[in-house]
C-alpha cells in the first residue's frame, strides 16, 4: 500500500488529508497544530515529529504550507525532507508559492533522487472538504501519471500544465483572476447601494448573464450576509498577489490591475482585516463610499 506523508494540516490541508484516508491511503502526518494532528491520528493516521522522519517512511510526501520560505525549510532545512530522502520518493508540494521557489527546491531534491511536482490548488475550504478542488500541476509527465490517483482522491479536476513551476504560474494566474473578480463585485455592489438599488436584487438579475461567475456565486452571498469568516484569508491573497507581481516583473508582464487590488488588500490589512475572507475586499469600497452593503 502506498504510504503518504502529509505536512500542513490547516484550513485546506486537514480536509485534503482526511479525503486521502477515506480513499484508503495510509497517512503519516505532521503539523504545529497538535489538535489537527490528534484529529487525524484518531482517524488512523500515524504521527511523525519531523519532515525527515516522514520522508524516511513515506513513498510520497505532500506539503500544504503558507509560502515559499516554509516550503524551503520543510524540504531543504534541518530535519527536512532532504535528510530523510530515499531513491524513488516523490514530493508533491500543493502550497501556493513562487514558481522560482518550486524550481529551486526541485533542483536540489532531484540530485538526491527525489522527483517533485508543484501542484497548487483552487476552490477554498468547501471544495477541500468535499474533495472537488482543482489541482494545477507542474512537473514531468511520468511523475504526474504516477501520482495522479493520489491527487484524484482529493480533487474534482487535476490538470498537468507544464514542467516544474508551471503549476504555481497557473495558480498565480488563478489568483489574479479571483482577486479582480472580487474587486469588480465589490465595486458593483457599492455602486448599487449608493444608487438606491438593492444589491441582492442586482445579484439575482445578473448572475445568469455574462457577468455571472463562480466567484460571484461564492462571494456575493457572503458579502450580502456580511459573513467574512475566512475560507481564504486576505493575508494569504496578499501573499499570492505579491508572488504574482514578482513573477510578472521577472518575465516582463505588466500587472497594473493586480497591483491596484494588492494595494487595496494591504489597506485592509492595515485596518486589521487581514484574517477576514478575501470577500472582505468589499470593506475597502464601503469605506471610500461611506456606505454598507446589505440585503
Amino acid at each position: 500500500m502506498t504510504k503518504i506523508g502529509f505536512i500542513g494540516l490547516g484550513i485546506m490541508g486537514k480536509p485534503m488529508s482526511k479525503n486521502l484516508i477515506k480513499a484508503g491511503y495510509q497517512l503519516i502526518v505532521s503539523d504545529f497544530n497538535k489538535d489537527a494532528v490528534k484529529e487525524l491520528e484518531l482517524l488512523g493516521a500515524e504521527v511523525a515529529n519531523t519532515p525527515k522522519e516522514i520522508a524516511q517512511k513515506a513513498d510520497i510526501v505532500i506539503t500544504m504550507l503558507p509560502n515559499s520560505p516554509n516550503v524551503k525549510q520543510v524540504a531543504l532545512g534541518e530535519n527536512g525532507l532532504i535528510e530523510g530522502a530515499h531513491e524513488g520518493l516523490v514530493y508533491i508540494d500543493m502550497s501556493s508559492i513562487a514558481p522560482a521557489a518550486s524550481q529551486e527546491v526541485y533542483k536540489v531534491l532531484i540530485e538526491k533522487g527525489v522527483d517533485m511536482i508543484d501542484a497548487p490548488v483552487s476552490g477554498g475550504e468547501p471544495k477541500a472538504i468535499d474533495g472537488t478542488i482543482s489541482v494545477m500541476v507542474g512537473g514531468k509527465e511520468e511523475v504526474f501519471n504516477k501520482v495522479k490517483p493520489v491527487l484524484d482522491a482529493m480533487a474534482g479536476s487535476v490538470v498537468r500544465v507544464g514542467e516544474i513551476g508551471a503549476g504555481n504560474v497557473t495558480k498565480l494566474a488563478n489568483q489574479v483572476i479571483v482577486a479582480l473578480n472580487i474587486a469588480a463585485v465589490s465595486e458593483a455592489f457599492v455602486l448599487s447601494q449608493k444608487a438606491g438599488v438593492n444589491p441582492e436584487a442586482v445579484f439575482e438579475a445578473i448572475r445568469g448573464g455574462l457577468a455571472g461567475s463562480t466567484v460571484l456565486e461564492a462571494k456575493a452571498p457572503m458579502m450580502l450576509d456580511r459573513n467574512f469568516n475566512p475560507g481564504f484569508r486576505i493575508n494569504l491573497h496578499i501573499k499570492d498577489l505579491t508572488n504574482a507581481m514578482e513573477a510578472g516583473h521577472e518575465v516582463g508582464a505588466p500587472l497594473p490591475l493586480t497591483a491596484a487590488v494588492l494595494e487595496m488588500m494591504y489597506g485592509l490589512k492595515v485596518d486589521g482585516h487581514e484574517f477576514d475572507d478575501h470577500s472582505g475586499l468589499l470593506k475597502y469600497y464601503e469605506k471610500l463610499a461611506n456606505t454598507e452593503v446589505s440585503r
